[in-house]
């Protein structure tokens, strides 16, 4: 397969799927890691999709642009664990916790597998996965709904599901916020059963690493007043934190693959 092939092959998967991994594009595509990423360097060259640590996404477009879950695990993957590892600490032993859809919640749910007598409410096929094989004193409950492209499930039903709950924590990925927008998702559904979530709360944690800052989706969820806690990563920008440290009361930044006493908290 000659070069210009093979990259008009991975820019299909790209767009086919929104993301792809070295590691499968060697398998199946039979050429070595170095041939993939030189041709991944070739397409980010060209604009045509968006280099990541592994692979490669699709690239973004405007504030209905909803990336699956694919795409998305591959974006800061760093800060995303850091996030989490700092966030799980939020959530005590013989609580109710809810978790919104998203990669970070995914990998924040691997840090609460643990956690003694949790209850757990999710709209997340995936989330619930993680807690499948956990400890037997947990809870799991799954709405049910119809699922959008980042594996939430949304809808009528979802929303109905969650009306009916009082939770003591709501952990909340986004796909962006901004002092216009608030926190915001794509997609019109996710964002009311999101808002549903966000009622059914006594406290509400917020888990968005730096590159949501700016970032509007179509939907507004909840203003940034609304969060009790932000937990972001130090990539945050100084107008960014200025900006969160006045609107909520307690701004968490995590040192991605740092040790957990060189977290900051911000406070107004």
């Amino acid at each position: 397969m000659l070069a210009q092939q093979r990259q008009q092959a991975i820019l299909r998967r790209v767009r086919k799927h929104g993301a792809a991994r070295v590691a499968e594009l060697v398998r199946d595509l039979g050429v070595s890691d170095m041939t993939i990423r030189r041709d991944l360097e070739v397409l980010a060259e060209q604009g045509l999709v968006e280099k990541v640590h592994g692979g490669a996404t699709a690239v973004g477009a405007g504030s209905t642009e909803e990336p699956g879950f694919a795409a998305k695990s591959m974006r800061q993957q760093a800060e995303k664990e850091a996030i989490a590892r700092r966030a799980a600490e939020l959530a005590g032993p013989g609580t109710a916790v809810a978790l919104s859809a998203g990669t970070t919640t995914w990998t924040l749910a691997h840090h609460l597998a643990e956690v003694p007598k949790l209850t757990v409410i999710t709209n997340s096929p995936r989330v619930a996965d993680v807690f499948h094989h956990g400890r037997q004193d947990q809870t799991v409950v799954l709405t049910g709904g119809v699922r959008t492209p980042s594996d939430a499930l949304v809808g009528p039903v979802a929303v109905a599901a969650v009306r009916s709950l009082n939770v003591d924590t709501l952990m909340l990925g986004v796909h962006g916020m901004s002092t216009r927008a608030g926190f915001s998702t794509p997609n019109m559904l996710e964002a009311e059963t999101d808002r549903e979530l966000v009622a059914a709360a006594q406290r509400l944690v917020v888990l968005a690493d730096h590159t949501k800052w700016g970032t509007v989706g179509f939907s507004t969820i909840a203003r940034l007043e609304e969060a009790d806690v932000v937990v972001s990563d130090t990539g945050l920008p100084d107008d960014a934190r200025e900006a969160l440290a006045e609107r909520v009361g307690t701004l968490i930044l995590a040192e991605p693959a740092a040790d957990e006493n060189d977290d900051e908290a911000v406070r107004p």
